[in-house]
């Protein structure tokens, strides 16, 4: 898909600091630079987000994402990894090609990326009833 940056960077049309590749998915640095090796982990094949990605590219993608957090914590220094994906405009996803965000991390780094656990007092069961499968 020639509009995507993303399989572009796959096909070698754009650079990239790969961190790994396999015959399903490839893993480069985000080039943000906001977090020290904030690493991106996407299938080679075009899918816009966590709800259109097939059943094996998202297996594929997720078993390179814990290589790769085994790496980063095993051999690496750190001390322990996020993992996040953010899918669809309203969550703030900014490249419509699925990926997973591995941001290595250190203890006491100062970094935060995870919620807050503030109670904002949301009936639970109402939730539950609205989002559970049948």
């Amino acid at each position: 898909m020639d509009d995507c940056i993303f399989c572009r960077i796959i096909g070698g049309k754009l650079p990239s600091y790969k961190i790994y590749e396999d015959e399903k998915t490839y893993a480069f640095l985000d080039i943000a630079g906001d977090f020290e090796g904030h690493t991106l982990v996407v299938p080679k094949a075009h899918c816009t987000d966590l709800r259109d990605c097939g059943a094996e590219d998202l297996a594929a993608v997720t078993a390179a994402a814990q290589k790769i957090a085994r790496h980063y914590t095993e051999k690496c220094g750190y001390d322990g990894v996020n993992l996040f994906n953010c899918s669809g405009r309203a969550a703030q996803q900014s490249v419509f090609h699925f990926h997973v965000h591995v941001i290595p991390r250190r203890t006491d780094d100062g970094l935060s990326v995870c919620p807050t656990g503030e109670d904002k007092g949301y009936d639970l069961a109402a939730i539950r009833d609205k989002l559970a499968l049948d």
